[in-house]
């Protein structure tokens, strides 16, 4: 499906800027590539009513963490919770790359956002990112009197390597070893590290996420077959899905993670999960974190804040 003319516009100035594909970088020099593209593709943060920079233990050492509330609420306010984990293929990005995001979701959803500054690769490999994931949401659950949170109001979400993460966690609340999720979202996720998938093997060219580049992301995060095969790495080959939480799934067409999102999508509702999935023809990886050039994002941004709000709603009511 062609891409729209915000997308192309994107890709365009990406070649005028002279900057390689991640896969020629090292990952460094990707880091600084990626953040100095998020200052020219997102829009101006928005205003909230709190940022506060908080931390918790960690398998390791403390977590970053970064505490977003609703302009318009007060500290005394309880409010439902999403805890937020950035997408960066599991090796870029942190709390300042999704600030802007964050600040959406939270104004959006009139919820708190907790955002998760996770170990990440190759520095720290699988499954270094799950168990700090998996940390900062007990945390956030444990803690949420001192957060203005509703424990009974939590919800898991992220983009790309953060989508992974999310789906992730959704498994691991349903088994029991993290506080129940009451919604799970999942922007354009990584579901399957395998690769076996149409658009996985087809989409390498025209789009900063080519399926050569995700090979790039995930041989720094996960180097062996059984870690790819391990369902923390790939949620799709759990044994089963069913009894997780609700589902957003977001899409694009012109992204190698495609079909992995939308398998993914259909396997939850096979199972019995409640799921919406909409997926964008005409974009591309990463759209919805390029919104001061590309319009599609506000208008995905739109969708899932009113999800998030529907279930947040939905779930106070039957609590």
């Amino acid at each position: 499906m062609p891409l729209d003319r915000d997308n192309l516009l994107v890709m365009e100035m990406i070649r005028a800027s002279g900057r390689p594909p991640f896969e020629k970088l090292t990952p460094d020099e990707a880091r600084d590539a990626y953040m100095k593209s998020r200052a020219v593709l997102q829009p101006d943060p928005e205003d909230v009513a709190e940022v506060r920079e908080l931390s918790c233990p960690g398998p390791l050492s403390d977590i970053p963490l970064r505490l977003y509330r609703p302009i318009g609420t007060t500290a005394a306010e309880r409010l439902p919770g999403l805890v937020f984990y950035h997408g960066g293929g599991w090796l870029l990005g942190g709390l300042d790359s999704h600030d802007g995001i964050c600040r959406v979701l939270a104004n959006g959803a009139r919820c708190a956002v907790l955002s998760v500054d996770y170990r990440m690769a190759p520095e720290h490999k699988f499954p270094a990112a799950v168990e700090d994931c998996a940390a900062a949401t007990r945390w956030a659950a444990t803690h949420a009197t001192e957060l203005g949170i509703d424990p009974g109001l939590l919800a898991a979400g992220g983009d790309s390597a953060g989508g992974n993460l999310a789906a992730v966690m959704a498994l691991m609340a349903r088994d029991g070893t993290l506080p129940p999720l009451i919604f799970q979202l999942l922007i354009y996720p990584a579901t399957d590290m395998t690769m076996t998938t149409i658009s996985s093997q087809t989409i390498s060219d025209g789009v900063p996420l080519t399926s050569t580049t995700m090979k790039w992301f995930i041989d720094h995060y996960m180097p062996t077959p059984a870690d790819r095969l391990d369902w923390r790495a790939s949620p799709a080959r759990a044994v089963s899905l069913a009894g997780t939480a609700p589902a957003l799934v977001i899409t694009a067409s012109n992204d190698s993670l495609r079909d992995e999102g939308i398998d993914y999508a259909r396997r939850l509702e096979r199972e019995g999960v409640r799921v919406a999935h909409l997926n964008f023809s005409d974009q591309m990886h990463g759209f919805v974190s390029m919104g001061k050039i590309i319009r599609a994002s506000a208008t995905a941004l739109a969708i899932i804040t009113a999800a998030l709000r529907r279930e947040f709603g939905l779930a106070a009511a039957s609590g």
